[in-house]
């Protein structure tokens, strides 16, 4: 069977997952995400068709962009809230600036693939 020679869709999901990773352990400060981020980016690029993905990690960084601003859509501010048996209040971010750099850079990564995929076909 004939390996792809250029970027892929699986590389480059793979790709977001690692990008998606090291961006959470960018922001959680955690070492045991980036270990393991560290491992999976080794072995994505050692293989050749995967290395022709890598703008995934641009798409992932952008992922978890979008979950922050879905997760503080509440915001900017405090909010209150009360219920029959509990009652607190929240602080919260502005989304607005996680969900624009999200979607430029989901949009990028993406565009990016797929010119990186374009360019790969008229190669061949």
């Amino acid at each position: 069977m004939d390996r792809p020679k250029g970027p892929t869709w699986t590389g480059f999901v793979l790709w977001v997952f690692a990008g998606a990773g090291l961006a959470l352990a960018t922001i959680s400060f955690s070492v045991l995400i980036l270990v393991g981020v560290t491992i999976a980016v080794v072995v994505l690029a050692t293989r050749r068709s995967f290395v022709q993905s890598a703008f995934g990690l641009v798409t992932g960084a952008g992922v978890l962009a979008l979950y922050v601003a879905y997760v503080q859509r509440r915001g900017p501010g405090t909010v209150c809230w009360q219920t029959a048996t509990a009652a607190g209040c929240d602080d919260y971010l502005n989304p607005w600036p996680w969900l624009v750099v999200g979607v430029v850079l989901v949009c990028a990564g993406v565009a990016a693939h797929i010119g990186q995929m374009q360019r790969a076909r008229e190669r061949v």
